[in-house]
């Protein structure tokens, strides 16, 4: 997510409650010609110009989000804006970045209002695509990080592009779209997660050995303990799982434990749970 920010919207048109017909805004539901009538259901014109307005508003923006918390370099390409107009993305994307991990929906409302707003701008398409992918939407994340990638050329998002297609059931496109990635251009976090894609790929098609040859060839016997190793060797241990290969499997559940710092992935319980499988009985 390059960035985060959140802005207060106006909310919906025309709130259930409010008499919206005269001018005098005298409240009419307790006596009148109207007691008693049903309220007017709104047109279908009516509901989805209120929806629109909704999404255009986004939510919320905590007033203590500037704008100016956000990356140098993303702030950098938001200066094409007009100055207030950058500013409200600013604290949309701000808005987006902090709540990506603990409520992905409200980070992807957040980026659809940057994206009303400033849809030309190749960082925006791509806060809304990782926003849309968090938030589970893969085929709105997959359009958007396209016309991010159409945008500015980065290969920075093809895991995430590949991991849509697999979650859409499209394993095959996946592997298409990765076979020319320019990994070389890529980071060794990146090219990891290439890796982690791919294998995946090749398990939706069945092609279980295959998945574990492309993980062999990885570097899981790294010394870095960088997140990325741990990741690495936690798939390579799970695909040993489907492979049948348990005894390989505790091992690499452990060495991924070693390198997980973070505690990104659940090794330990992975290997915990295959050593209780495996214990001879009464022990």
């Amino acid at each position: 997510m390059p960035g985060a920010s959140r802005d207060r919207g106006r909310g919906a048109v025309g709130r259930p409650g409010r008499d919206t017909r005269g001018g005098s805004g005298r409240d009419t539901r307790g006596g009148g010609r109207d007691a008693g009538r049903p309220a007017r259901a709104p047109r279908r014109d009516e509901a989805e110009r209120s929806a629109d307005q909704q999404r255009y508003d986004g939510p919320p923006i905590p007033e203590h989000i500037t704008g100016k918390e956000l990356d140098r370099g993303v702030a950098t390409q938001l200066k094409s804006l007009p100055e207030k107009l950058g500013l409200r993305v600013a604290r949309h994307l701000v808005a987006a970045g902090l709540t990506l991990e603990s409520d992905p929906t409200t980070a992807y409302q957040h980026t659809l209002a940057a994206r009303a707003r400033a849809g030309r701008l190749a960082v925006v398409r791509e806060a809304v695509g990782e926003a849309a992918y968090a938030a589970g939407e893969y085929a709105e994340a997959l359009q958007e990080l396209r016309a991010a990638r159409r945008m500015n050329g980065s290969p920075d998002y093809l895991a995430i592009m590949a991991d849509c297609e697999r979650a859409l059931k499209r394993p095959d496109r996946a592997l298409r779209l990765l076979k020319d990635a320019p990994r070389a251009r890529l980071s060794s976090d990146q090219q990891a997660e290439l890796t982690i894609v791919e294998a995946g790929a090749r398990r939706d098609r069945g092609e279980t050995d295959a998945a574990l040859r492309l993980l062999e060839q990885a570097p899981i016997d790294s010394r870095s303990r960088a997140p990325w190793v741990a990741r690495l060797r936690y798939v390579y241990a799970d695909t040993l799982v489907e492979a049948g290969r348990t005894a390989d499997a505790l091992e690499w559940f452990h060495r991924a434990e070693a390198v997980d710092g973070e505690g990104l992935t659940d090794a330990a319980d992975r290997a915990a749970e295959i050593e209780a499988q495996t214990a001879p009985e009464g022990e």
